[in-house]
């Protein structure tokens, strides 16, 4: 008997199979990646809580002699967290901190070693970034800093004072571990000044402005002189923050499940014909916009390509200009005119989602046919209510430092995902 011949496909139903496997293989990475996270945050916190206090105190004891914070580091990515950490301390975002001197010293302002032999002081504290990458750079810096007689800390074995070294071989999430923990000395630091008398007496000069900011900080009680009772509160706070980002980096991947995996695979054929990825963002979202550019134009492996990507916050004297003469408004948008092309991609971030030149220069890049990613906090903002970019990503908090580093896990995995999604896809 003659056998009957299979049936021909049929290319739609072919195409949305294949569609659906290939969104299958992304999904089941991206719960990976929010698995792996997970783990790495509750073990990391859970084991240096209490590090992170007692160093915490140390830092207020620095300050309040009128030391300063010098952060430095040479690779791209660690450049990203040096301005990151500099703009958090000199520029607080939370009512009631106050302002805290720090200068962030990268590659394009020299060596480090002699931009920190120029600028640290005995009472200052030296915080290395890309030590992890064993770069002689930053251990040499490192040891000057460590002789000069400043506070020093790393993220890896440096000779540093103060070593955190998140374990497992990941560098984003190493990376985001490390971003927490900047941020929670930074939001930290300030318990020990309404403890004035756990600063040893020799505070030279007032510690800039006060603000009121225990409210923040639930486990603590007025006038405790206790230095051992101040720094168990201070852990608990610091397990209590790790719990809060744990939650919210799983609101974040999850609830923007669909908005991630459409991105990955659009901004995979775009870059796959060509197009670039432009990033941009204000404050800490700038150093962001920095870290994506960065981790985009280095491969993940060898078998994958260097992606073409341009950072918009990069050149002071363009946004300075911009801002001086037209607006502050026109600092992206300008820039997304001048290199913005059909078939390029922006990504968007910001905290608020309705900054006005965020908001400006997604406009410019619908217009210019531009793919358009925006990554937001609070409840998305007018980019979320007017659905002004194509695939928007809402970090739902109100706590800046915490949406950052939410954000940083969703920009992170995107850029895995793009390497992962099918050649040729289109989103």
């Amino acid at each position: 008997m003659a056998r009957l011949a299979a049936p021909a496909g049929h290319p739609g139903r072919d195409a949305r199979v294949s569609q659906a496997l290939r969104t299958d293989v992304l999904g089941q990475r991206l719960d990976e990646a929010l698995a792996a996270r997970t783990r790495a945050n509750r073990e990391f916190f859970g084991d240096q809580a209490e590090r992170l206090a007692r160093v915490c105190h140390r830092m207020a004891e620095r300050f309040a002699r009128g030391g300063r914070l010098v952060a430095f580091g040479a690779s791209p990515s660690a450049r990203s967290d040096v301005r990151h950490v500099a703009v958090e301390f000199v520029h607080p975002v939370i009512v009631g901190k106050r302002a805290l001197p720090a200068i962030g010293l990268g590659p394009e302002g020299g060596g480090l070693v002699e931009q920190v032999d120029l600028v640290a002081e005995p009472d200052d504290i030296a915080i290395g970034f890309g030590c992890e990458d064993a770069d002689p750079r930053v251990e040499r810096a490192m040891d000057l800093a460590t002789r000069r007689g400043c506070l020093t800390i790393a993220f890896a074995p440096a000779g540093a004072e103060w070593e955190f070294d998140p374990a497992g071989d990941d560098r984003f999430v190493r990376q985001e571990l490390v971003e927490t923990l900047y941020h929670v000395l930074w939001e930290l630091v300030h318990v020990f000044f309404e403890h004035r008398g756990l600063l040893g007496g020799r505070e030279a000069r007032p510690v800039h402005r006060t603000g009121a900011s225990s409210f923040l900080y639930p486990f603590l009680a007025e006038g405790e002189h206790d230095l051992d009772a101040v720094v168990e509160d201070v852990r608990r706070s610091v397990v209590m923050k790790a719990q809060d980002i744990e939650a919210l980096r799983a609101q974040t991947l999850t609830d923007n499940r669909s908005a991630l995996l459409a991105a990955a695979v659009g901004l995979r054929a775009d870059l796959d014909r060509g197009g670039r990825l432009l990033a941009l963002g204000n404050g800490g979202s700038a150093t962001d916009a920095m870290d994506a550019v960065a981790d985009f134009r280095v491969p993940l492996d060898p078998a994958h390509p260097c992606r073409r990507a341009l950072d918009l916050t990069e050149d002071p004297a363009i946004i300075t200009a911009i801002a001086n003469d037209i607006g502050t408004e026109a600092i992206f948008a300008r820039q997304v005119i001048a290199h913005g092309r059909p078939g390029d991609a922006l990504l968007a971030l910001s905290t608020s989602g309705s900054s006005p030149n965020v908001i400006a220069a997604l406009a410019e890049a619908r217009s210019g046919g531009l793919r358009t990613i925006a990554m937001v906090g609070y409840d998305g903002g007018r980019v979320a209510a007017e659905q002004l970019a194509d695939h928007v990503v809402v970090t739902r908090s109100e706590h800046i430092p915490r949406i950052q580093e939410a954000q940083a896990s969703a920009y992170h995995v995107l850029r895995d995902l793009v390497e992962r999604a099918e050649p040729g896809a289109s989103g």
